[in-house]
């Protein structure tokens, strides 16, 4: 079981590092392979595209076959072979493609460790194990900062996804080793196992908008726009840039830490949530009213963006708390969907938010306009959530 979880994590942290490293490696791909922002933003987009796109499909395996194959697989397939095309990458097509690979391999890892703790531990237990999990892999968030930095600067940015490819192949080798299947459990009769019937639940659907929305702003920001935001009104080189988003990458790790503990704390998963969001909304609201103030006041709000948007467990706790045992693995997929989808759409979307805001030649207002954007669903979300039910289990 150890060695199950230990090496999920593990390619958990790979999957933090892909999601992350775009915001540092925005000024050489612009540089060698002509890659703007608004270029990686749909790199980005497509990464979480692929990764939501693969959810259903994850889900089915993992009820039917286990995560040790389907984890194993998909991250030797999709992310070691997305890493070796990122690093033949000659335009930004070529990132395209590698980004969706990644996006591919890195959908089951997560919710194959997930699913080993729905499976196999209490249910009170899985909101605190969940933010564990997370809160560890984040440190490939922090890896796709200054150490990031620090290796393009060593080594060349071709020869570190190389290196990537080797890790990651090595990783899903361990998975396929060690990993151990919780027991099948199949549907008794009556019981139906579509991932339809998960949306039929009663009172599900009033916590989808806010899961919908609550990770966008940090994975977007973080994945991407910190670097160009950071460079353009700040005057940022590379390095400031790392160290900036390494700040941001540590607040997300504390963050998932900390929402375990408030979620026993506060007594129940919605209040925790709430708490969350609203102060999240709150950093967000400050960085769209003032994005020209002082560095400090920047590194602090992006890190106040990164904690209080650390928010996943909790909400996947209480999504949790609706599934049936025959309908884990479809549940947190499921849920995981609509999390990952919001994050892909909000990318996607950001490219021509912020190419109309930037038109009048004003970095400022286009970056005002761009953490609005980010603000607005997380407001909607937070008010549909208020009516879902505590403790739906």
């Amino acid at each position: 079981m150890r060695l199950s979880i230990a090496f999920l994590v593990a390619g958990y942290v790979l999957s933090q590092f892909y999601r992350a490293c775009l915001a540092v490696l925005t000024p050489v791909l612009k540089e060698e392979l002509g890659a703007s922002a608004e270029d990686l933003a749909v790199s980005l987009g497509l990464w979480y595209l692929a990764f939501a796109v693969m959810q259903i499909p994850v889900g089915e395996a993992l009820d039917r076959i286990g995560p040790r194959r389907t984890v194993g697989i998909l991250l030797a397939l999709g992310g070691g072979g997305g890493a070796a095309a990122f690093a033949l990458a000659t335009g930004p097509w070529g990132i395209h493609f590698a980004m969706v690979l990644i996006g591919i391999g890195c959908a089951p890892v997560l919710m194959g460790s997930y699913y080993i703790f729905a499976r196999s531990f209490a249910p009170a237990l899985f909101g605190t194990l969940a933010a564990g999990v997370i809160g560890v892999g984040s440190l490939g968030n922090l890896a796709g900062a200054a150490p990031l930095a620090a290796a393009l600067s060593a080594f060349g940015w071709r020869p570190t996804l190389w290196t990537l490819t080797a890790i990651t192949l090595l990783v899903a080798l361990a998975i396929l080793t060690f990993t151990r299947d919780p027991e099948r459990v199949a549907p008794q009769p009556g019981q139906k196992g579509s991932v339809i019937d998960i949306f039929r639940l009663p009172g599900f659907w009033l916590i989808l908008p806010l899961i919908f929305a609550n990770y966008t702003a940090a994975a977007a920001i973080r994945g991407l726009w910190a670097g160009p935001w950071l460079a353009d009104v700040h005057g940022a080189d590379a390095a400031l840039i790392g160290s900036v988003t390494l700040a941001m990458g540590v607040a997300m790790v504390l963050g998932n830490f900390a929402y375990g503990p408030a979620d026993k704390l506060l007594g129940n998963h919605k209040r925790v949530a709430l708490l969350g969001n609203t102060l999240l909304a709150v950093a967000l609201g400050w960085l769209a009213l003032a994005p020209e103030a002082g560095l400090l006041q920047a590194t602090l709000l992006l890190a106040a963006v990164g904690f209080f948007g650390a928010s996943f467990p909790v909400l996947m706790a209480h999504g949790r708390a609706y599934l049936p045992p025959h309908l884990v693995g479809r549940g947190v997929t499921a849920l995981n969907l609509v999390s990952i989808s919001g994050a892909g759409l909000g990318l996607f979307l950001s490219r021509p938010v912020f190419a109309m805001a930037s038109a009048g030649g004003d970095p400022v207002a286009a970056y005002r306009a761009l953490f609005v954007f980010f603000l607005f669903p997380l407001l909607l979300g937070l008010a549909i959530y208020l009516f879902s039910r505590a403790q739906p289990d």
